[in-house]
């Protein structure tokens, strides 16, 4: 019975673009690129990020969210001539004094790649994008980039999870078309404003409306529609102390035509080493954040999810990995310069 309404659930929401179409993560925070676009080659290395989402723990046929996403800067310039991987006795490598001589980005482009997995009941999302980007600072301490994703995406029904017996028939018009796959084209976009203290990002999934067909396209009431998913998200960056500091944020999610989803996170970071957090999702659930940067080469952090929707009766909540590398660091940083 759990999998009949979740799947229920599932055909209804995208039937009637109802639902959210695309993944949710926990982790943004750490990873905007996978919402933007626009932050292509921000950092002066590349950018790696591998995660794995498992939702609603408990839940047969739950979403389940993988993918991989690289980026990495083109001529991009940096005034600094040594690396920042060494402590001075009693500094803070990220602390005031760091921040203080920030600067602007240099004019540059950025290249990126996004391989994402989402899997959810029957249906399954495979998708690939190229990304590019353009950096360029409007002041000496604040720069904007603009960028854009293209890709295909390729969505299919497996019927063989339709099948619950003779007590719940599924329209034969599905289960007899079998596994259901069509490949579609996908596009993206967005705008990134940062600086030392703040960040604010616009940014739009799945600009193309796409019609999906459950059937044969003779059986014209298993017709979905892919819709558009709109972003805003901004935070700022302030010190509790030297070693400490701390980065409330907000993002607003948008898809047509329910109301708009709103995060409400803060990220406490101790020096460039260690970071958690936690946040929550109205009318959804809280969460808890963890991470650690091991090197100036790899990170780990980890997030639950505890919802407070009816679901909470059935799921034992969510699980989200993520690990990061830094590759060509050539300055030997622990953490991000410019998406913190």
């Amino acid at each position: 019975m759990k999998k009949l309404l979740l799947v229920l659930y599932i055909i209804a929401g995208v039937k009637s673009a109802e639902a959210q179409q695309q993944p949710q993560y926990t982790q943004y925070i750490i990873n905007n690129y996978i919402l933007n676009p626009a932050l292509t080659g921000i950092e002066n290395y590349t950018d790696v990020k591998i995660s794995h989402r498992h939702q609603w723990v408990g839940l047969q046929d739950a979403p389940v969210t993988t993918y991989l996403t690289l980026h990495k800067p083109l001529g991009k310039q940096d005034d600094r001539t040594t690396a920042t991987s060494f402590d001075m006795p009693g500094e803070n490598p990220r602390g005031r004094n760091f921040w203080q001589d920030y600067e602007a980005a240099k004019p540059h482009h950025g290249i990126g790649l996004k391989i994402i997995n989402d899997r959810t009941g029957p249906l399954n999302r495979f998708a690939g994008y190229i990304s590019y980007a353009y950096h360029i600072g409007i002041s000496a301490r604040t720069s904007i980039a603009a960028g854009f994703e293209a890709g295909v995406q390729d969505i299919f029904l497996n019927r063989s999870k339709l099948d619950f017996g003779t007590t719940n028939p599924v329209d034969p018009a599905v289960y007899n078309s079998g596994e259901i796959n069509s490949l579609k084209p996908d596009f993206g976009a967005g705008i990134w404003v940062y600086s030392a203290d703040y960040f604010i990002g616009l940014s739009a999934q799945q600009i193309i409306p796409q019609k999906i067909y459950f059937s044969d396209n003779t059986v014209k009431q298993q017709q979905s529609k892919l819709v558009p998913h709109l972003f805003a998200t901004a935070g700022y960056r302030f010190f509790i102390d030297d070693d400490i500091s701390m980065i409330p944020s907000v993002m607003l999610k948008y898809v047509q035509p329910v109301p708009a989803s709103i995060d409400i996170n803060t990220k406490f970071q101790y020096r460039d080493l260690l970071w958690a957090g936690a946040g929550y999702r109205l009318k959804d659930g809280f969460n808890a954040m963890l991470g650690v940067n091991v090197s100036n080469t790899f990170n780990i952090s980890y997030a639950y999810d505890y919802t407070t929707s009816q679901l909470n009766t059935i799921t034992k909540g969510t699980h989200e990995i993520v690990l990061g590398f830094l590759i060509g660091n050539k300055y030997g940083d622990w953490c991000p310069r410019n998406v913190w």
